[in-house]
Parts: C-alpha cells; sequence; structure tokens
C-alpha cells in the first residue's frame, strides 16, 4: 500500500528528502507533479491532476492569485485547503487524503516513521531524535535563504546583497556540519545514517541549482555559491559525507541525474568542471 502521496513541482530535491528515505525503508510513495511553471495548469488537490474546464466550475474550487514562486491564478480545492491550510507545495497526504503534512522535513519524518519496522531512520531513543531534529531545524534556516537566493534568480531580481546573505548562510550551515562530521564518516548522529543525512544532501542539491542560472550570475558579475573547489578546500569532511552519500545506491536514482544536468549546464556555459 502507498503510505504518502505527494503533490509538488518536479524535480524538486526537497522531495528527494522523501524519496530516498522510502527506498531505504521500503515503503512506496505516490508523487504527482509537473515543472513549477506548469503546476498552474493544474488542480492541487488529494487527486491533483491537469485542470480541466470542469474543474473550473466547481464549487468547491478556490481560484486565487499565486504567491511565492509562481506568477498566475492558482486553483485549489477546498479539501486541499483544509488538510494543508498554508496552501503551498510540497503537499503529502496519508493514504485517506484527510491528513495533509506540509514542509519537506516534516514529509520526511512521515516518511521515516512509516517504514521504522524495516530501518530506524529516526533515533533509538528521544535523545537521538531530538539531536537529529536539531540538524533538521538547522537546515530549515538554510533552506528559508536558498530559496530566496534561488527564487530571486529565477525573477532576475539577485542583487549582491541576497547573494552574500545566501553565501554566508552556506558557510554558517557547513561550518556546523563540517564540525558535526569531523570524527564521524557515517553519520551526523552518532556515526549512523538518519534523516538528517538525508535532508542535508537534499539541501546541498538544492544550492546548486543556482548553475541553471550561470548567465544571470555572470551579467551580476556573481561567483558561484556553490563553488566545489572552494567548499572541498574549506569543509573537507561535510563535503566528502555529501558525495559519498550521493553515490550511494539509495540516493543516486533521485540525485545522479539532477547534479549531471546541472554540472553539464554549467560546464557548457562557464567551461569549468564544479565538481572537482
Amino acid at each position: 500500500m502507498t503510505a504518502l502521496r505527494i503533490f509538488s513541482y518536479l524535480p524538486n530535491p526537497r522531495i528527494m528528502k522523501a524519496t530516498i528515505a522510502a527506498r531505504i525503508c521500503g515503503i512506496d510513495l505516490e508523487i504527482r507533479g509537473d515543472k513549477p511553471k506548469n503546476l498552474v495548469d493544474w488542480l492541487w488537490d488529494f487527486e491533483a491532476h491537469k485542470l480541466s474546464k470542469n474543474d473550473r466550475k466547481r464549487v468547491d474550487v478556490v481560484a486565487k492569485p499565486s504567491h511565492t514562486g509562481f506568477n498566475k491564478t492558482l486553483h485549489k480545492t477546498e479539501n486541499f485547503l483544509r488538510a494543508h491550510p498554508f496552501g503551498t507545495v510540497p503537499a503529502a497526504f496519508n493514504p485517506s487524503g484527510e491528513t495533509g503534512i506540509f514542509e519537506s522535513n516534516s514529509i520526511l519524518r512521515a516518511v521515516a516513521r512509516a517504514g521504522k519496522e524495516k530501518c530506524n531512520l529516526y533515533g533509538e531513543d528521544p535523545y537521538e531524535s531530538s539531536r537529529i531534529d536539531s540538524f533538521l531545524d538547522v537546515s530549515l534556516i538554510f533552506a528559508r535563504q536558498s530559496q530566496v537566493y534561488l527564487l530571486a534568480l529565477s525573477q532576475n531580481k539577485c542583487n549582491e546583497v541576497v547573494h552574500k546573505e545566501t553565501s554566508d548562510a552556506l558557510n554558517n550551515y557547513l561550518t556546523g556540519m563540517n564540525r558535526a562530521l569531523s570524527d564521524s564518516s557515517d553519520g551526523l548522529v552518532n556515526n549512523k545514517l538518519s534523516i538528517a543525512d538525508i535532508c542535508f544532501v537534499c539541501e546541498i542539491c538544492q544550492i546548486s541549482r543556482e548553475r541553471a542560472h550561470i548567465e544571470k550570475l555572470n551579467k551580476l558579475n556573481l561567483a558561484f555559491i556553490y563553488d566545489r573547489k572552494l567548499l572541498n578546500a574549506s569543509f573537507e569532511h561535510a563535503m566528502r559525507h555529501f558525495d559519498n552519500l550521493c553515490d550511494r545506491r539509495e540516493f543516486s536514482p533521485d540525485i545522479a541525474p539532477l547534479m549531471s544536468k546541472l554540472s553539464s549546464i554549467a560546464d557548457q556555459a562557464h567551461g569549468i568542471d564544479l565538481k572537482d
């Protein structure tokens, strides 16, 4: 049985948190979605699908101007808004569709809880689980800034201030992660894999999406924040852990296609290899 249904824009590194954890735990997810620009043509619902003429006339469908990340009217059912009061994606549902789970780290936790019998990724006791939560919460702080930065790039609103704030946020994030991994090779918490590690990998993948905007960065005379040579030199333990996890068979089906595409875009536009 499908443990969760998720509606989101695709590809989405933050949804990869859930799909990687599901692969490790051996549970099934159903993913529905489309490219970000195409979600305006979808009905946002547990039964999310391409918007039809009849859908536009339904009395339970709320049409409202979009906000963050979209620039057209979105159509959401009343049931969707009850389950997801903030009206955002990614939007996850329990199998019946009655319970909504929002924010990618909460969706990640739900997957870990659902798959705990096969593989415990969320701590052996309240203290270990809470330490995992600490890393997840810190990741959310960084994720907020990376979202601001990537949206600014996509909307041609990026400037030196946003760029520096994001660069500082990444350096702060990786400083702590690097320190936590200085005497550990297998995981952030008690030297074993947990959802903290999954979240970390996916947030680094997310910031690496700046490579899709290389022409804009060049025009603004701004350097890559995700500069692997500099990051490897400054945060050796963290970036080695990132690379090791990316290569694992549970991670690579999600991560390899995205990172390969981004590297290709950057290499073609900039003439350098940012992974080495």
